[in-house]
């Protein structure tokens, strides 16, 4: 009797392990051939972005959900910024020994989030979640990263990202690379944030320096 209560205890504590182990959110880094590529990863979704490592310079990005099996992550893609030319939309990535775990204090807004809404000269316009086109942002571990794309078509509209902070009810984020133009790597952006019956409020002033006010609700 003891032996299996014993046997029983070992076998929950693995399952308990592999949950956890499953449910992670991480940053990881590695670098090849001179090119970063920096994988961002949560419970069930994957997002790697590669970019130079001398200027920075975006070179692609993929992401989508997965199954986990050992070290390697098979992703049924959502994006895929060169879908036009290797006309890949599942694939497997393995977790290799130089994949560097990058991330930083877990601060608030942390997870995936869709754009559900723009308020514009004080008119709220609200976006159907269930249409194919989607933008995206994914904030996990002090790194952001947000993606406009379709995933019926494979369309891929651009997608930046680099490290955020939250504090005192600001958003602030520094730009590492940017799809449409380079010229705004480096940038800090700071925006006022607050979260209202579940919905995130993101106001303050694009890249281009416009206004704007973006609400982002949770994605599961």
């Amino acid at each position: 009797m003891k032996y299996k209560m014993k046997k029983i205890i070992i076998n929950l504590t693995i399952i308990i392990f592999t949950v956890t182990t499953y449910s992670q959110s991480d940053v990881y880094s590695y670098y090849e051939n001179g090119i970063i590529n920096r994988i961002i990863i949560d419970s069930n979704y994957l997002v790697m972005t590669s970019y130079k490592a001398d200027s920075n310079k975006f070179i692609k990005t993929i992401g989508g959900f997965y199954n986990k099996m050992g070290n390697r992550f098979n992703m049924s893609l959502e994006f895929n910024s060169n879908f036009k030319n290797d006309s890949i939309s599942k694939i497997e990535i393995e977790k290799k020994a130089n994949w560097k775990n990058i991330s930083l204090k877990k601060n608030d807004l942390q997870g995936k989030w869709l754009m559900v809404g723009r308020v514009r000269n004080g008119n709220e316009q609200r976006r159907n979640l269930n249409r194919p086109r989607k933008t995206m942002k994914f904030l996990i571990n002090g790194y952001f990263q947000w993606i406009a794309f379709n995933t019926e078509t494979f369309q891929f509209s651009g997608s930046g990202g680099g490290k955020y902070i939250t504090e005192n009810g600001k958003y602030i984020e520094n730009i590492e690379y940017f799809s449409r133009d380079d010229s705004k790597v480096g940038l800090t952006l700071e925006f006022d944030y607050d979260v209202i019956n579940r919905e995130w409020n993101h106001k303050g002033f694009s890249s281009q320096g416009d206004p704007l006010h973006e609400i982002w609700v949770k994605r599961r």
